[in-house]
């Protein structure tokens, strides 16, 4: 008896079934048809047969694309298939995409090139310049290939007392991408005592998909954002990767980018010896010159010195003159001086006498009229009680009392009659 089910249950069923395929151990591999993203996230595309008509709907996101991916390209893809029940479509979910043959990864690199150029990620003016002697390097390639023999040892021909910090990676296959960001993430983690001056990044030649993880979008963008400038020598002269563009030095081989990171010994010896002449030879230019200068300086101080003793002596000489002009004319200002002074002297004594007699005069008649000198000669000076001179005998009347100041003492009195004035002879 048949068994009678719904879609959705049958295409649980088929679900199902297709969980059972091990998906994680087998990759397909097609031509990419029909590429498109929808919003920004979604990715979606078919994956054709190059021999056959047969199609594959592939879907993923735009966060799982780790490479740029265009219609045409041949690619390797890992995922889990399903049939969604509202549309009834088989879909094949992608968890993992490489690109595989030279024309994919040409196209590839080629459109991630020129995203990376329009972000201005290979601009000359950002590229920093690397320290001419560094004492720390950071080497990020794989211990076991010829690239880091050909370093360490074209690094030791040139120069001695550098640490090389290395990092050992895979360089090529599934795990190299992942391998170089995690160097390049220890590297910068370390710290800015320890951490390496330059970091260099290289490996032997190859082909495209021999190079494609430095031509991945991850470790060119590493590269960009590395806090330590980074020196990329990746394949052979003719051989670039997205990584030499992007890097602060770009150098053609292993060997040259230990050329590039540290001086050649011998050429510095020979520029050092070369400078230590060129200023040997400055130097002895700069001591004859000096000398000529101080040999003339010295000519000319002993000229200017001659002369200025001979100047000396004829001040000295015409000093000489003008001095004993002064004492002469001094002892004659001095004699005349003294000359004027007796006369003065004389003259003022003349004066003095004069003033001394006539002083002598003076103070005879004052004594003359002293009013003391009066009263002594029998004079008196009469007075009423409120001390008013009297000058006649008008100014009192019988019964008035009066002081009489003699020329020695005074007497009190008191008038009894009056009289007219009597001869004083």
């Amino acid at each position: 008896m048949k068994a009678i089910i719904s879609v959705s249950d049958y295409l649980g069923l088929v679900n199902h079934a297709l969980r059972t395929i091990p998906h994680e151990n087998m990759v397909i591999e097609g031509e990419v048809v029909d590429f498109k993203i929808s919003q920004g996230k979604w990715v979606n595309f078919d994956l054709k047969d190059e021999k056959a008509e047969a199609k594959i709907s592939c879907f993923m996101t735009v966060f799982a694309l780790a490479v740029p991916l265009q219609s045409g390209m041949r690619v390797h893809v890992t995922g889990t298939s399903k049939v969604f029940e509202r549309f009834g479509k088989f879909t094949l979910n992608v968890t993992a995409i490489e690109l595989v043959g030279e024309g994919a990864l040409q196209k590839a690199y080629l459109a991630l090139k020129e995203k990376l150029r329009s972000e201005g990620m290979f601009e000359a003016d950002r590229k920093r310049p690397i320290p001419r002697f560094p004492e720390r390097i950071g080497l990020i390639t794989s211990g076991e290939a010829a690239a880091y023999g050909d370093f360490l040892r074209i690094l030791r021909n040139r120069w001695s007392g550098i640490t090389v910090l290395h990092t050992p990676v895979t360089v090529q296959g599934k795990d190299a991408v992942q391998e170089i960001l995690g160097a390049f993430a220890r590297l910068n983690a370390l710290p800015v005592e320890s951490r390496p001056e330059v970091v260099v990044l290289t490996r032997g030649g190859g082909s495209l998909e021999d190079l494609h993880a430095f031509n991945s979008e991850a470790v060119a963008r590493a590269v960009f954002q590395s806090a330590i400038p980074v020196v990329c020598a990746v394949g052979h002269e003719r051989d670039e990767s997205l990584c030499d563009f992007v890097a602060d030095v770009r150098a053609s081989t292993p060997s040259n980018a230990a050329e590039r990171v540290v001086p050649d010994r011998r050429e510095i010896d020979m520029t050092v010896s070369v400078g230590i002449d060129r200023i040997g030879d400055q130097l002895q230019y700069e001591i004859d010159n000096k000398t000529h200068a101080v040999d003339r300086a010295v000519s000319i101080f002993d000229r200017s010195l001659a002369r200025l003793m001979q100047s000396m002596d004829d001040v000295h000489r015409r000093f000489g003159y003008a001095f004993e002009r002064f004492r002469l004319s001094l002892i004659a200002t001095v004699e005349h001086i003294d000359r004027r002074v007796q006369t003065i002297d004389t003259r003022l004594r003349v004066v003095l006498d004069e003033r001394a007699r006539s002083i002598t005069e003076l103070e005879r008649v004052l004594k003359s009229i002293d009013p003391k000198e009066v009263l002594k000669r029998g004079y008196a000076i009469v007075r009423s009680i409120a001390g008013k001179v009297l000058r006649s005998h008008r100014d009192v009347a019988p019964g008035d009392r009066f002081t009489i100041q003699l020329g020695e003492g005074s007497i009190r009195a008191q008038v009894e009659s009056h009289a007219t004035q009597e001869s004083l002879l």
